[in-house]
């Protein structure tokens, strides 16, 4: 199924939650869903996260942005993510760091960019709880990515990701046990971890409505 850029905004809209709080009475995603063993620390001692979903409002068909980090970085280093990182103290919301990390990463303009509220929240097992926030981006914007982050950028069809046929189950030894998690391969980009995992959750709320 392809997605028009009217009829993504409707779906959108629909699934996005309009506040932390609805997001937050629900059971979060994350890693420990297929890896139920997986040790994680106290809740209060998670890290607060965000990432933009910009869905790129191209026609006939909407894409997903997302980016390459570069080889070089300390963690997930040359991993695909989505535009995002850490909250910080002067973030006014989950959905203002979101925007601030799109325009520093990236330089893609909150002028752009209109947020529609957040997806669940995913646990990953590095600690960060993550708000994924959903957007609608009106093309026409430049992207200078940061080099010190981002190697390089690219879009998905939102059909290919809200495919299950495109997600693929598999797994790895890691720390003494089978790790399993999903891979999205595209036009030679390996879609895998946690932006794989947000995916995944994002295409559930899509059949659930």
């Amino acid at each position: 199924m392809s997605y028009s850029p009217q009829a993504a905004r409707a779906r959108l809209s629909a699934i996005a939650a309009p506040s932390l709080e609805a997001v937050a009475a629900r059971a979060p995603a994350g890693d420990h869903v297929l890896n139920p063993t997986l040790e994680w620390g106290a809740d209060a001692t998670l890290k607060d996260a965000a990432v933009l979903i910009p869905v790129v409002l191209r026609q006939p068909e909407v894409t997903v942005l997302l980016t390459t980090r570069t080889a070089h970085l300390s963690s997930h280093a040359g991993q695909v993510a989505f535009p995002g990182g850490r909250v910080d103290a002067g973030d006014a919301s989950p959905i203002a760091a979101a925007l601030r990390e799109a325009d520093e990463e990236i330089g893609l303009g909150a002028d752009h960019i209109e947020p529609l509220g957040y997806l669940d929240l995913y646990l990953s097992n590095s600690g960060y709880r993550i708000a994924p926030v959903i957007a609608l981006v009106r093309p026409g914007f430049s992207l200078t990515p940061n080099p010190d982050e981002v190697e390089n950028t690219f879009e998905v069809p939102l059909s290919f990701l809200m495919n299950p046929a495109n997600h693929v189950m598999t797994s790895r030894f890691w720390k003494g046990l089978d790790r399993h998690y999903y891979e999205m391969p595209y036009d030679g980009h390996r879609i895998w971890g946690v932006t794989a995992g947000i995916i995944r959750r994002f295409w559930e709320r899509m059949q659930q409505g």
